[in-house]
């Protein structure tokens, strides 16, 4: 071997073995700091039917399609009001077996629904019932994630969004607080309560501005820390009959107020 070659091989096997890596391998070398805080838990894997389906209807159009087309137009003098909204306005009644007895109120919650699936579904579910008023409430779906990840402003646009549709069709606008919640069950790691007072502070002033009518269940069920006060929730987010029985006469006087103007 000669003197050159010798040369270059001791070169080669410096770089193989000792010679310091590029920038990538540094960096994916590089310790990473812990995270400050902690991710929820990624929700329970859906069972691949009710995927498909999900995404065949992703704001459910169909739950309500046949009762729509059924629903007579209001009678004359008739002001119907229809609630819109997730799974504490579709439970609300059941207790009972109806809601808002011999009241022209129509229920049209959806279970587990965020505000970006009401907007797309607001004309079928709310406009073509021919409403005088419609009370909306929505949000805390959004805040746990059901949907995708959700900002305030993304909320907040979508409520103003639905408010908007409906008194561009002539119908009052009753928007609702989002109830107070310490923890979601279904996404252990969300802390909810202060952002729920941020956006329940917008919606309330929203309403300041724009001459809606602001509906504040948050204040008759709060306790100190933002959560559900003892005995009106089973889990801390859905109302027993005792939270609903609290925000019955606050939905009916927000109604009254609204129809009033």
């Amino acid at each position: 071997m000669t003197r050159r070659t010798l040369a270059a091989c001791l070169a080669l096997a410096g770089v193989a073995c000792g010679a310091p890596a590029g920038p990538s391998a540094r960096a994916a070398d590089a310790p990473v700091p812990p995270s400050s805080t902690a991710t929820p838990a990624a929700a329970p894997p859906m069972p691949v039917e009710a995927m498909r389906a999900q995404l065949a209807d992703w704001a459910n159009l169909a739950r309500y399609r046949a009762e729509n087309a059924a629903l007579p137009p209001p009678a004359p003098g008739e002001r119907r009001v229809v609630f819109m909204g997730d799974s504490i306005t579709d439970a609300w009644g059941r207790q009972v077996g109806a809601f808002f007895p011999g009241k022209p109120y129509v229920n049209r919650g959806i279970s587990g629904q965020t505000t970006p699936q009401m907007l797309v579904r607001f004309m079928p579910d709310v406009v073509r019932l021919r409403p005088a008023a419609v009370v909306i409430l929505a949000g805390t779906n959004d805040i746990a994630g059901n949907t995708g990840p959700a900002t305030p402003r993304m909320i907040e646009d979508n409520l103003a969004a639905m408010a908007a549709i409906a008194r561009q069709h002539g119908i009052k606008v009753v928007l609702a607080s989002i109830l107070p919640a310490a923890a979601y069950p279904w996404r252990p790691g969300i802390r909810p309560a202060a952002e729920i007072r941020q956006i329940n502070g917008w919606i309330r002033d929203y309403c300041a501005r724009e001459g809606l009518v602001y509906l504040d269940y948050h204040a008759a069920l709060a306790d100190a820390g933002g959560g559900m006060r003892p005995g009106l929730s089973s889990d801390g987010v859905h109302p027993t009959a005792a939270g609903y029985a609290l925000m019955a006469p606050l939905a009916e006087a927000a109604i009254a107020r609204a129809l009033g103007r």
